[in-house]
């Protein structure tokens, strides 16, 4: 019977939705992270019989043909880039972005990463860092005598050092945006890098048109719903019963025609 073939894939389609949801409730407190959400098509059509042909002899034609489905695929998990609540934190590091960009990372082997988690430090030389130690695109170094960072809403760093009245410029920071954000490749980490699906990075100044301002002293909270991912959850856990109980129906159906052959 097809139909336990077309109620595996609805099974196992759930079961990456599953998935999908789980990992979403696992980073609800994670900073900067993107919910996903899964997507699905259609399968093949088998075709019983064909619309459009003439029925006999030229003088009729089909109005509708008769064709089944094969059941459903996965065609892709996308990240939902919506913007997140802002957390205060009143760390002079922590940066959070309002709007449409990405802070601009240096990776271990000089990749160029990106990520939306603004929870930022200083290495032994001074240097803003991720938690990871990735330095922060363009390079900048904060004094040993610094005794205040300022960061503005345009990305411009100063310090305030302790021997001196008026602020130092340390640096400014750029962001980079995407035609296609959910083409970015998620790596872990809170990081993402530039795929072929997501275009060049188009790199700019916070506050330009179409690029986010920064706010100093907050970071960008997950954007997940709780309410929805329990919905979503419960739909999920309602569409594999169902095709759990159509499995169970077929092999009842076929197991009655065993019989019937005895």
């Amino acid at each position: 019977m097809k139909a336990l073939a077309i109620a595996a894939t609805g099974m196992n389609a759930q079961q990456l939705n599953l998935e999908v949801i789980a990992n979403n409730i696992a980073n609800i407190n994670t900073t900067g992270f993107k919910r996903a959400r899964a997507e699905f098509s259609d399968l093949l059509y088998q075709t019983e019989r064909l619309q459009g042909v003439p029925n006999r002899a030229n003088t009729s034609v089909v109005p509708e043909g008769a064709m089944v489905g094969l059941g459903v695929k996965t065609v892709a998990v996308r990240n939902v880039h919506l913007q997140g609540s802002l957390v205060s934190t009143g760390n002079p590091l922590d940066l959070a972005l309002t709007g449409n960009g990405w802070f601009m990372i240096e990776g271990a082997d000089g990749t160029p990463l990106y990520t939306r988690a603004g929870a930022f430090n200083t290495n032994a030389t001074g240097m803003i860092v991720t938690p990871d130690g990735f330095s922060v695109s363009p390079n900048i170094t904060v004094p040993e005598n610094a005794i205040e960072v300022i960061v503005n809403k345009s990305g411009q760093i100063f310090a305030r050092l302790a021997d001196q009245q008026e602020l130092e410029e340390l640096g400014q920071l750029t962001l980079a945006t995407f035609s296609n954000q959910a083409g970015l490749a998620p790596l872990g980490d809170n990081l993402f890098q530039e795929t072929t699906a997501s275009g060049p990075a188009n790199v700019g100044i916070p506050g330009d048109p179409g690029f986010a301002t920064i706010e100093q002293g907050y970071l960008e909270a997950s954007n997940v719903d709780p309410v929805k991912e329990i919905t979503e959850l419960i739909s999920a856990q309602r569409a594999y019963e169902m095709n759990s109980k159509v499995i169970k129906a077929a092999d009842e159906m076929a197991s009655t025609i065993t019989q019937g052959m005895r």
